[in-house]
């Protein structure tokens, strides 16, 4: 309930006259080849409400001159693997990878003191951002659950054995893939790289239950490093 709170003020904060957008049961997203698609996982401090405004004028501000397109907020219910617990799940679009890199460089010139900002809002700030190589829809259903999961592989080629298994009980449980990244590119500060990132679609919690059973059963062979949230 907590993060469910924190994620509604969040998007009051956010996305003001943007707040209609995807808030209903279903969330639609959509992404063209060569536009990129954000990644941004983090963690809100008690103090956010009093500084997002100045970041709203400021670096929210210039992102939207910059090509950012705000996409709907989405909150983690729980995390199922891995130690870190972000409350909030974003996605968010670049007109294309030039206006990403634009934002990144100029930031610190437009907002001096942009990290600092952040730092005053948010306890954990992580992104992952992903120049789109086809044109790719999906929505969000609040009466299904999504489960995102990042895998990073050890560097050896045993990954590649994991995943065909691990998509393979996904199938088998009738999970159903609605999103594939790989190629994550990142920023100083806020790096997160994973290797693998998939979103999946259950009919339920049992569905995606029994799947995470299974999931822990493989073992952690190929893998470095994983985390893993519900999200809604």
């Amino acid at each position: 309930m907590r993060k469910q709170k924190l994620v509604m003020l969040v998007s009051v904060l956010f996305l003001g006259t943007f707040m209609a957008i995807g808030q209903g049961k279903v969330k639609k997203l959509a992404f063209k080849k060569g536009e990129v698609l954000d990644i941004l996982l983090f963690e809100g401090k008690p103090e956010l409400p009093k500084f997002f405004p100045k970041y709203k004028e400021t670096a929210f501000a210039f992102a939207l001159k910059t090509g950012y397109q705000p996409q709907p907020l989405l909150s983690v219910l729980e995390t199922t693997q891995g130690g870190y617990q972000p409350s909030t799940f974003v996605f968010g679009k670049w007109t294309n990878l030039s206006s990403r890199k634009k934002f990144l460089n100029e930031i610190l010139k437009e907002v001096p003191d942009f990290h600092e900002q952040r730092r005053a809002m948010w306890s954990s700030f992580y992104l992952a951002y992903y120049e789109m190589q086809k044109d790719v829809s999906l929505e969000i259903d609040e009466n299904k659950v999504y489960v995102a999961t990042a895998y990073w592989q050890d560097g050896t080629t045993e990954f590649n054995t994991f995943k065909k298994e691990w998509l393979k009980k996904v199938k088998d449980n009738k999970g159903k893939v609605i999103l594939e990244l790989t190629d994550a590119k990142s920023s100083v500060g806020y790096m997160y790289k994973p290797d693998y990132v998939a979103l999946i679609e259950w009919r339920d919690r049992s569905a995606f239950d029994n799947f995470l059973k299974e999931n822990e059963e493989m073992g952690d062979v190929g893998i470095e490093n994983v985390n893993q949230f519900v999200i809604q």
